[in-house]
């Protein structure tokens, strides 16, 4: 498949006031966006450590678009854990428009616990001191906190699960049940998350009458 590589816009599309410029972001935009998609797929299946010209190929762009965009595996990297955690976090607010708080919120701690136990060779890279790395358990936090947070709130207010509990440490906990290894890891995360939902509900307070 040809590049949509900006390097292909031709001279006389270039003499159109301030059009060249918009078909250019366009390009690069779609471009980005192709990019980090065949990364994700890419990294899903085969890890982060994955040939970068498999991910080109894929993507449909060559391999001197890849490397203008991201001139370090640590970038392409980052900026693909970036995407995604914004995609998770937004599903949030998403699934609490859509369902009562206690379905939302097992909804999502669904979809996170498949976002956490999809990112093979992430924890290695975060912690291999690459500065491309360094903004993302911030990042991770910062997006991820307030949306838990805002579905715990919710399920609470509501009678659903007990109020007691700390975003980041429901965070965390599905975070350590999602290094299982082995032939039944997922299975065996499933239902180690499914008695961490169960254990959210007991104690949960009464709501007031009238609520």
């Amino acid at each position: 498949m040809k590049s949509a590589d900006h390097s292909e816009i031709s001279q006389t599309e270039v003499s159109d006031g301030n059009q060249p410029q918009r078909r250019i972001r366009a390009d690069a935009l779609r471009n980005e966006d192709a990019i980090l998609e065949a990364a994700k797929t890419v990294f899903k299946t085969a890890g982060v450590d994955a040939p970068v010209r498999e991910i080109a190929a894929k993507a449909g762009v060559g391999i001197g678009t890849l490397y203008r965009r991201y001139p370090n595996r640590s970038d392409l990297v980052a900026a693909v854990f970036r995407r995604e955690v914004d995609a998770c976090a937004a599903q949030a607010a998403q699934l609490a428009a859509a369902l009562p708080p206690e379905e939302a919120l097992v909804a999502w701690l669904k979809h996170y616990t498949d976002f956490i136990g999809t990112k093979r060779g992430l924890a290695a890279a975060l912690h291999s001191g690459d500065p491309a790395f360094d903004g993302l358990p911030g990042y991770f936090r910062e997006n991820f906190e307030p949306a838990l947070k805002s579905l715990l709130d919710a399920a609470a207010e509501a009678g659903q699960v007990r109020g007691d509990i700390a975003a980041y440490d429901l965070l965390r906990a599905i975070g350590n049940l999602t290094v299982a290894s082995g032939e039944n890891a997922a299975a065996h995360t499933a239902s180690m998350v499914g008695l961490l939902i169960d254990g959210l509900r007991f104690g949960a307070a009464e709501p007031p009458k009238g609520a």
